[in-house]
């Protein structure tokens, strides 16, 4: 499941569906989606879609990883992947922020985060990076 064949807006329902599932809520998830699409966030979406494929591979190659807040982590030194991460990271957090912000969830940022990142872990390819809950790194 990719960004581009899964749709950022279903991705954002389902994220925000398990949210609410964590949080005990029971309004329902198309309520919370991207509700404007404003210029930045059409950017952070065009930009992630532009790196997709060099992100997957500094992740194939173990030199980047899904940390357990929602962003990409630098795992080895590279310095063409350390940029990549964070403009990658930067983007996220446009994002975020603004699925918090239109929905009303301001004070949910780092449970949205953390949601994200589950949903990161699920998606992760066998051979990838990732980190659990706990802190730990692990190849899935």
């Amino acid at each position: 499941m990719t960004i581009r064949k899964f749709g950022f807006p279903k991705l954002a329902r389902f994220f925000i569906a398990f949210f609410l599932l964590i949080l005990g809520g029971t309004l329902s998830a198309a309520q919370y989606e991207i509700k404007e699409m404003t210029p930045e966030v059409k950017a952070a979406l065009e930009n992630r879609r532009n790196r997709f494929d060099q992100l997957q591979a500094f992740e194939t190659q173990g030199v980047l990883g899904e940390n357990n807040r929602g962003y990409v982590d630098v795992l080895q030194h590279h310095p063409e992947a350390r940029a990549l991460a964070e403009v990658e990271n930067k983007d996220r957090r446009t994002i975020y922020q603004t699925i918090a912000q239109q929905n009303n969830l301001t004070d949910a940022l780092e449970t949205i985060e953390k949601v994200f990142a589950e949903v990161q872990r699920e998606k992760a390819s066998p051979g990838k990076k990732i980190q659990r809950e706990d802190g730990r790194w692990v190849t899935k």
